[in-house]
This record gives structure tokens, C-alpha cells and sequence, in this order.
């Protein structure tokens, strides 16, 4: 396969990592970034880059072979992703899971319109925990399946906080629970609530004079992030903020149980985990092999949207189909 030119719309940390993802490719090629903001203001890490607003990729189709989207799953992708897959091929991340079946038929019907090919949702949740459980499902049909997430930063938990009037800045990490983990790993099959799965670490740099307890209730007690989870809630200053909380980690398990034999008496118990340094990064490393494979799909003659489900694995890999039998299987 020739070598893929990406093209990159938004430039945050998101952005960054793809970019960062790009360099350890030799198969793959940064060849333009596209920006919301004033493109004269960003200097990508890659020399040479040239840089253009985001409404001037129609102008520049020709440039890319693939354009990988980093904007936000809640209001940037879904408007997004349909646009420019009515352009070029696109990649993007979109992680709202109970909105993918109607994200899925909206880039579609762009796709398809455009006779171009569009990969959605990649990442690693959703993406490749989706993969994980995709296959433990498939090989113990009888079972049961867990999701833990963290310890990690949540980007989207942390700017609530930071919403809340009195804080100046915070950090929210989701914390598995570690007696509910080790039950699921023992085999045990528990039933858990929210509560028992995760908690949440609360670290809140407050505002001069700001009401603490005030900001504390407000924290512990809001509908869809916080009122669920056993929260704690922790002041520290914005130097300790900046010194030990400044990376974006995450990770987390998905582990599946199940049974076999005639009367279901062995027990089995899949597990794929992730310990990520950099979320946006590994995200980033993510959406790139999932590029080349929409290069692969659409030299084909492929059109339309795909998840990751729909991709092959040895599409996803820069080895040719013998290099992976000699190496990997």
C-alpha cells in the first residue's frame, strides 16, 4: 500500500497525540492540519505542516488520503463527522455509546454518498474494549461482562467541577473498586450497582474566599456525574494541582466470565486491560492505524461507515499478510 497522508482537524490534545501517533509510522504522513482557530497562531511539532481552517478542507481533499477528526463527541462529531465524510475519508473517536447507532447511520448515508470511507468510534472505549468484548462473547456465550474504568483522569468529569462557581480548577479521576474487581476476577459473578464499581477522586483548586462546603455539596450531589459514586472531595492548592495532576492517565479493564462443560462446572474468566500514561496519546495511536485501514478500505473500493468491529485486524497493521504469519500468529 502506498503511503497514507493524514489530515488532522483540531489541534488539542487529541490533535497532538494523532500527531505524535503519525511520527512512529513510516507508512503514514502528516500532511495538513485544519483548525477552527486562526491557523497562523498554531506551530505543529512537525516541521513544514502547512496549516488551514477547518472550512477549507474540501479545498485540500486532494492533499489527504485520510482526515482524522479530534473535536468533541457531544456537540463537534456529530455535526462533523456526516459533513466531512461527504468530502474524503474521515477516522473519528466518537465515545457517546447509546448514540453510535444513530451517529452510525447519519455518516453513513454521507459515505455512502460520497462513495467515500468513514471510521467511526475508534479509541479504546469505545474500540477496543468493544473488540475485547466482542470476542469473549463469541467464545463463552454463557456469561457475564464487566466494564471497570480507571484509575484515570476524567476529562469531562473535571470540567463539571470546574464549572461549579467558586472553583478555580480541579481534576476528577474514576477509580475501580477494588473488592468488587477482585470478586470479578475470582469468578464470583457479582451483582454491582454504580456505587460499587467506581468511586471518584475530587481534586479542587478553590477559588480566594470561596465557600469550601458549599462547593463540596455542589460536587458530591450532581445528578449524572457525582450523586451515584461514593466522592471525596480534596482542596489543594494550584501548585500541587499543576505538580501532581498535570498528565492525562487512564485505562481500565473489561473482563468477561463464563462457563463450559456439560453441567457448566468450569469456570472461566477473560480479561484485556489498559494502563495508559497518556489517554489523548494513546487514543491518538488508535485513530491512526484505524486510518490506514480506511486508506486499505477505500483503495478497495469500499464505501460507507465502519466501526471497528468491521474491521479486519491485518488492516490495522503496516505488515503484509505473510510478514504477520511469519511474526505474529
Amino acid at each position: 500500500m502506498s503511503e497514507t497522508r493524514i489530515g488532522i482537524l483540531g489541534y488539542g490534545n487529541l490533535g497532538r497525540g494523532v500527531e505524535l501517533a503519525i511520527r512512529q509510522n513510516a507508512d503514514m504522513k502528516l500532511a495538513a492540519l485544519f483548525t477552527r482557530r486562526d491557523p497562523a497562531s498554531l506551530t505543529p511539532l512537525t516541521e513544514g505542516v502547512p496549516v488551514y481552517s477547518a472550512d477549507a478542507v474540501a479545498d485540500h481533499a486532494d492533499e489527504i488520503d485520510v482526515l482524522i477528526l479530534c473535536g468533541g463527541s457531544a456537540t463537534d462529531l456529530p455535526e462533523q463527522t456526516p459533513r466531512y465524510a461527504g468530502i474524503c475519508n474521515v477516522v473519528d473517536s466518537f465515545d457517546t455509546h447509546a448514540n453510535i447507532p444513530q451517529h452510525y447511520a447519519a455518516v453513513d448515508a454521507a459515505a455512502q454518498g460520497a462513495g467515500t470511507v468513514a471510521v467511526i468510534s475508534g479509541g479504546w472505549d469505545p474500540g477496543m474494549f468493544s473488540i475485547a468484548r466482542l470476542y469473549a462473547n463469541c467464545i463463552l456465550p454463557e456469561g457475564q461482562d464487566y466494564t471497570f474504568w480507571g484509575r484515570g483522569v476524567s476529562q469531562g468529569h473535571s470540567d463539571a467541577i470546574r464549572r461549579v462557581p467558586g472553583v478555580k480548577d480541579a481534576r476528577q479521576y474514576t477509580v475501580p473498586v477494588p473488592a468488587a474487581l477482585e470478586a470479578v476476577r475470582a469468578g464470583e459473578n457479582p451483582e454491582l450497582t454504580t456505587r460499587q464499581k467506581h468511586t471518584r477522586e475530587c481534586y479542587v483548586v478553590a477559588e480566594e474566599g470561596a465557600d469550601l462546603a458549599a462547593i463540596e455539596k455542589a460536587i458530591v450531589e450532581m445528578p449524572n456525574y457525582f450523586a451515584d459514586y461514593d466522592t471525596t472531595v480534596t482542596f489543594i492548592s494550584q501548585e500541587e494541582l499543576d505538580r501532581d495532576h498535570a498528565g492525562i492517565p487512564h485505562g481500565g479493564s473489561v473482563i468477561r466470565t463464563g462457563k463450559t462443560g456439560a453441567e457448566g462446572e468450569d469456570q472461566h474468566v477473560i480479561e484485556f486491560s489498559l494502563k495508559l500514561d497518556s489517554n489523548p496519546e494513546f487514543t491518538g495511536s488508535v485513530l491512526v492505524a484505524c486510518a490506514r485501514a480506511a486508506h486499505r478500505m477505500a483503495e478497495e473500493g469500499q464505501t460507507g461507515c465502519r466501526t471497528m468491529f468491521d474491521i479486519a485486524p491485518a488492516y490495522l497493521s503496516p505488515l503484509s499478510g505473510e510478514e504477520l504469519r511469519a511474526t505474529m500468529l
